[in-house]
C-alpha cells in the first residue's frame, strides 16, 4: 500500500479526454453520456477548460417544485451546455498524489476530476475507477 502514497494523478488518469462545448445541446450530451458511459465532461474554450457538466447537473434541469413548472421536454433538450455546467470547479496538477485526488473526491463527492497542466489545459480526467485500479495494483506489490 505504499506505493499508493507516492502515486499521482498524472500516472493514472485518462487521456485523452472527450470534451464539449458551451453550444452543446442537451440532446448531444445526453446522446454522449449513453455512449461513452462517463460522469463528467470538461467544458472547453479556447483550449482552455472553463468548467465541467456532468449527468447530475442534466438531471437538475428535471427536478421541480411546486412554485416551479417543468418545461417541456423538447425545450429542456434544446438547452445548452453553457445554461448546466460548473464554472467552479475542482481541478489537480499531474503531480498531485493519488491520496489528495481521493481526498478529495470523498470530501465532495464526486466521481472524476480533470486534470490540469501548468498550462492551464487539459491533461487528463481522473476517475474513481482510476484510484480503485491504483490501489488494486499497489495491493499487489
Amino acid at each position: 500500500m505504499y506505493r499508493f502514497l507516492e502515486e499521482t494523478a498524472g500516472t493514472y488518469m485518462t487521456h485523452p479526454v472527450e470534451t464539449v462545448t458551451r453550444e452543446c445541446t442537451m440532446r448531444e450530451l445526453g446522446e454522449m453520456f449513453d455512449r461513452d458511459d462517463f460522469n463528467t465532461y470538461p467544458v472547453e474554450e479556447d483550449g482552455q477548460v472553463i468548467g465541467i457538466v456532468t449527468k447530475f447537473d442534466m438531471l437538475k434541469c428535471f427536478a421541480f417544485t411546486p412554485n416551479q413548472m417543468v418545461p417541456r421536454y423538447a425545450d429542456l433538450m434544446s438547452r445548452t451546455v453553457s445554461d448546466l455546467m460548473t464554472s467552479e470547479f475542482i481541478y489537480v496538477r499531474p503531480d498531485t498524489k493519488l491520496t489528495r485526488v481521493l481526498q478529495l473526491m470523498v470530501e465532495h463527492r464526486i466521481r472524476s476530476i480533470p486534470v490540469i497542466d501548468s498550462e492551464h489545459h487539459l491533461a487528463g480526467i481522473i476517475a474513481r475507477e482510476d484510484l480503485l485500479k491504483a490501489l488494486a495494483v499497489a495491493a499487489r506489490d
